[in-house]
């Protein structure tokens, strides 16, 4: 059997691709103009009609500083995965983590003496929960980066309930990223797209409701019919071998239980503290990303104070947590490497000067469509550029003065035009290697980026066709707002 390359590999040869790319393709660009929001915000938009051709800028030699410029693009993506990994180094050091999940999956048990949860099963009705919770995060503020947080939360909880680190990552990562698609009050992508459009912001709730309740209704059966086939034989799992670490830890801890009952009870008594630490920061951590807008800077914050709490919890010396949490930075470096090679992508794509082009292209080829034709083209092309260019509030700034325009000439409702960018925003976010959050979630759950894909592209397939779909009654349906 053919080995298939490492990520890095992967990745570098997209870099290669997209300097080809700068050698044939014309270079242009718009001119742009910064615009405040009716939030007070600062985007510099598009300004139509105003493409014009540049000298070219042929990338060469660029493709190895590439590397680099990736890291000087993502620099707070990196420093979070570092901090990150840091702090629950030293959150495993205390067994807080499998602690929590025998807690959880004890009291879970307990619910199967219920009739009716047990003909549903009790696993089920968990995975459900907590994907619809994580879904909705991702519909009202845009849940993404912090879903790496968790990653390391749900992966041991999904191998002590018999599954693997992939219904792990599907129980909030893909969760979140389905919810973003379907967004009802996402402030990044809807609220800046309706903004540029001239709508009322979160207007046309009614209809992305129900995008919403399908798109996740969709990721929970495919999720489920995973995770109970997995459930059925471990086995089948493309992450069988690699999850042996996750389940090797936890025998490790199981084992230790076997040590002097003093010592456990101390021990047990760190873990339940520490356990509450972490309770503690999560419901800070959704307090202030939904009211406050905290964005890395609090984020990394909130969990460098996190390690350092747990650490004196744990009884140890400021030179032992300092020890502990570069081991942690250590152990998650791999993924901290490759946010930093993605990022090398844009950059070449950025510095050839050929992206301004393909959204020229790209308007001119919609200009000349009917309604259905435009509304396609432009969902297409938001779905191919999103693996691209995985900032949606980027992307709005970029994509809607031009679809504005657009659908100004075609007759497109402008809802219609918001709608099919910020489903079109969502789906390839999951899979693309130029998006920091995937590759960050994958490397904390050591899910190898070829594993993922060969797990995920049909869904993702799939799903981006069910998303047009759920564009099509906007053209034809007399919807509230459209």
């Amino acid at each position: 059997m053919k080995k298939i390359p490492h990520t890095y590999v992967i990745i570098f040869i997209l870099i290669l691709i997209a300097a080809v790319m700068t050698w044939f393709v014309p270079s242009g660009e718009f001119i742009r103009s910064d615009q405040p929001t009716s939030s007070g915000r600062i985007i510099s938009q598009i300004v139509p009609g105003t493409y014009h051709r540049v000298e070219s800028s042929p990338q060469t030699w660029q493709i190895f500083s590439a590397f680099f410029k990736g890291f000087q693009k993502t620099p707070a993506i990196i420093a979070f995965i570092l901090i990150l990994g840091g702090a629950f180094w030293i959150l495993n050091e205390t067994n807080a983590i499998n602690t929590g999940v025998k807690l959880f999956l004890n009291k879970s048990k307990s619910l199967e003496k219920v009739p009716l949860l047990k003909k549903i099963g009790v696993n089920n009705l968990i995975i459900s929960l907590i994907m619809i919770l994580f879904s909705l995060f991702g519909a009202v503020f845009g849940m993404s980066e912090e879903t790496i947080a968790f990653a390391a939360v749900f992966v041991p909880l999904a191998i002590s309930m018999g599954y693997d680190s992939i219904t792990g990552i599907c129980m909030c990562f893909l969760a979140a990223g389905l919810g973003f698609a379907g967004c009802m009050l996402n402030p990044f992508t809807l609220g800046i797209a309706q903004d540029i459009a001239g709508l009322k912001m979160f207007s046309g709730i009614e209809y992305r409701f129900f995008i919403w309740l399908v798109m996740t209704a969709a990721g929970i059966v495919f999720v489920l019919s995973y995770a109970n086939k997995i459930k059925k034989n471990p086995q089948k799992s493309v992450m069988y071998t690699i999850d042996g670490y996750w389940r090797k830890q936890q025998q490790s801890d199981a084992a230790s239980e076997n040590d002097n009952a003093a010592q456990n009870q101390t021990e047990k008594r760190i873990a339940l503290i520490s356990l509450a630490v972490l309770a503690v920061v999560i419901i800070t951590l959704i307090i202030g990303v939904t009211v406050f807008d905290w964005g890395f800077t609090q984020i990394a914050a909130l969990f460098f104070t996190m390690a350092v709490v747990t650490g004196f919890v744990a009884r140890k010396t400021p030179s032992e947590i300092a020890v502990m949490f570069i081991n942690g930075c250590k152990d998650i470096l791999s993924a901290a490497l490759v946010v930093g090679l993605a990022g090398g992508i844009i950059v070449i794509l950025e510095d050839g000067k050929i992206i301004d082009t393909v959204l020229y292209a790209v308007s001119s080829c919609v200009s000349g469509t009917g309604k259905t034709g435009a509304l396609t083209i432009m969902y297409g092309f938001q779905t191919l550029l999103n693996a691209v260019i995985t900032s949606g509030t980027a992307k709005a700034a970029m994509l809607m003065p031009m679809f504005r325009e657009i659908s100004s000439i075609v007759g497109l409702s402008l809802q219609s035009t918001v709608t099919a960018f910020h489903i079109g925003d969502g789906f390839t976010n999951l899979i693309t290697p130029t998006s920091g959050v995937l590759i960050a979630v994958l490397g904390v759950a050591k899910i190898p980026y070829t594993k993922w894909v060969k797990f995920v592209w049909k869904f993702i397939l799939i799903m981006i066709i069910l998303g047009w779909i759920l564009l099509l009654p906007t053209l034809f349906m007399n919807l509230t707002d459209f």
